[in-house]
């Protein structure tokens, strides 16, 4: 409303006006109706749609909102799906042919990879958050500088670092423990301690002080509060970060190649790498990748499926 100019009595609210605002002077203080989502009562058909979010917005709105999602559209459009286009035809391809001898071949030579990289991946996001999980509960209830510091230093140390010193360090001692693939999975464990740890605390600071509050004047500790409270109400937020962390092992290529054997089963990024460095089959490198991608986009179409329901 213009400063110094009064509105005029009865006169319909100003479209960019809250509708449940124009309810004030209609409804009596503390009616339950100013807080039901349904309770539109006088209101007029646009305050009704407004209350609803199902205002219609402007040209110049959808310019804007076109202009302002064109730039991560692009880059999404170029660091991913270009590639994945690229992927998918040269894997049903061979000599100028369309074909699935690709497939065929990622079957026959490379199901066990599968099965060991999905494996691995799960194991890894396993270890991660039945870590992560008690220890942000406890640095919910007790914040505590230094240990929430050194939890998210794996955030800040590269792939590389993290493979050659797990490497230094447990090849002198247990060198059967650091090639198998528990040694990888605790390996990218504590890599992604960092990211689970940022993704977990926020969601647990999040909830509201007094349910927790609640819990502790009726005799729950620390641990029945993070299970009984904490988890259940960051349930999205701990979906999201299993699937984030998931795919990010999924296509662990560094730590597997620098603790692996080189023998026997292995991670598919570093069949990837060998299939189209050391032999050059750029088609059946490339539907190894696109497998790779069936499996991410299936870990993301669960959590999907989940917070649809």
């Amino acid at each position: 409303m213009v400063p110094g100019r009064r509105s005029r009595p009865g006169a319909a609210p100003h479209q960019c006006q809250d509708p449940r605002a124009a309810l004030q002077g209609r409804v009596r203080p503390g009616s339950r109706a100013l807080f039901a989502p349904d309770a539109a009562q006088g209101l007029s058909r646009h305050d009704h749609a407004r209350l609803r979010g199902a205002c219609p917005i402007t040209l110049r709105e959808r310019l804007g909102w076109a202009l302002a999602c064109a730039p991560p559209l692009a880059i999404l459009g170029v660091v991913f799906l270009w590639p994945v286009g690229v992927s998918l035809v040269a894997s049903l391809s061979r000599d100028g042919h369309w074909t699935l001898a690709n497939y065929e071949r990622v079957w026959r030579l490379y199901a066990r990879d599968v099965l060991y990289t999905v494996g691995v991946a799960a194991a890894g996001s396993a270890l991660t958050f039945v870590v992560v999980i008690p220890l942000c509960g406890w640095l919910r209830a007790r914040a505590f500088g230094p240990v929430e510091f050194l939890l998210k230093v794996p955030l800040f140390v590269p792939f590389v670092v993290v493979g050659h010193a797990l490497r230094v360090v447990w090849s002198p001692y247990v060198p059967g423990f650091a090639a198998s693939w528990l040694g990888i999975a605790v390996a990218l464990a504590w890599k992604h301690l960092g990211l689970a740890a940022l993704l977990m605390l926020g969601a647990f600071r999040g909830v509201d002080e007094s349910y927790l509050e609640a819990a502790r004047q009726l005799g729950s500790g620390t641990g029945r509060v993070t299970r009984d409270i904490l988890v259940p109400m960051a349930a999205p937020a701990l979906a999201v970060s299993a699937v984030l962390i998931f795919s990010s092992m999924l296509a662990s290529f560094s730590i597997p190649l620098m603790l692996g054997r080189g023998s026997g089963a292995q991670m598919l990024m570093i069949d990837v790498y060998y299939r189209f460095g050391q032999h050059g089959d750029f088609e059946t490198a490339s539907a190894l990748g696109v497998v790779s991608y069936v499996l991410a986009m299936g870990a993301a179409l669960v959590y999907v499926r989940r917070i649809t329901r």
